[in-house]
């Protein structure tokens, strides 16, 4: 596989690297290939018998995959790429990354990330009350219907923070991550987009409700049994599964996921898993 990567080394520049062809300067990736940012105006016509030149002689050297960043000052150069061959991988705020395949095999370039985090969050009292929200947009705009607090997992955030900061911002109650009691998968969701949706159980440390203005209709913390018997939930085969998960656990039959730092390659990240049947290696 081919891709790029903040570990990439071997600086290739315009011409010591390459007998005094000039081309893109890059760096390579560990998987073969080779990542080149454009940084400065330059004419498309020279742009493209730069790319041609850069790709033959990058043949010729083994490389696989290359990944050319366009800053969105240039983006004017993505059109000169695509016709050189390169197609679209991802776009963020402030750049397009395009992505080029040059041996005759397979493809094996990795594709765009494919999924979306969202969670919902269980935060129930020592009263057996449910905190819930009623929102402003959405498919249960003005139906009355009382839901979970719900979200998306920002970029760079661990579901556990997401599900706090969720609650926090919506309905203004602190809250302690438990445990993630279950995840759903689902294809072609948010702009073809597949997502994973968590289920949360947090466990509140305050109890006042300040509702978001600019999201949130209404918040309480209602009953755990009025809640469940709601049409909504009745009818709504997702959400019948979820209340009988958060029943078992709140019943002590049911164990969920609880969240461990680890790293690994140097990079910090965390492990959910359950606790109680598998204690961490210290």
């Amino acid at each position: 596989m081919s891709a790029s990567s903040s570990s990439s080394t071997n600086l290739l520049t315009s011409e010591e690297a390459n007998g005094g062809v000039t081309v893109l300067p890059g760096v390579e990736d560990k998987y073969g290939g080779v990542v080149t940012e454009i940084s400065h105006p330059i004419d498309p016509s020279a742009f493209s018998a730069l790319l041609r030149t850069s790709l033959s002689n990058w043949t010729l050297q083994g490389k696989k995959g290359v990944w050319i960043k366009l800053p969105r000052h240039l983006i004017g150069l993505a059109e000169t790429a695509v016709k050189e061959g390169f197609w679209f991988h991802h776009a963020e705020k402030d750049y397009l990354m395009l992505v080029y395949w040059i041996p005759k095999d397979d493809n094996t370039l990795p594709f765009n990330a494919s999924h979306r985090v969202s969670i919902a969050a269980f935060v129930i009292n020592h009263k057996k009350e449910v905190l819930v929200v009623q929102e402003k947009t959405g498919r249960t705009k003005g139906k009355g219907i009382w839901k979970f607090p719900t979200g998306v997992v920002n970029e760079g955030e661990y579901i556990h923070d997401g599900s706090v900061r969720e609650v926090k911002e919506e309905t203004g109650v602190d809250t302690e991550f438990v445990q993630v009691l279950a995840f759903r998968q689902t294809h072609k969701t948010f702009f073809e987009k597949s997502n994973l949706f968590f289920v949360c159980m947090l466990k509140p440390l305050s109890f006042e409700i300040n509702a978001q203005e600019s999201e949130i209709e209404a918040a309480q913390w209602m009953p755990w049994e009025e809640y469940t018997k709601q049409p909504f939930v009745q009818n709504h085969e997702l959400l019948r599964y979820m209340t009988d998960i958060c029943s078992a656990k709140t019943n002590g039959d049911y164990e969920g996921f609880t969240t461990i730092p680890v790293s690994e390659h140097d990079q910090q990240g965390n492990l959910y898993f359950n606790s109680r049947d598998l204690l961490p290696r210290h």
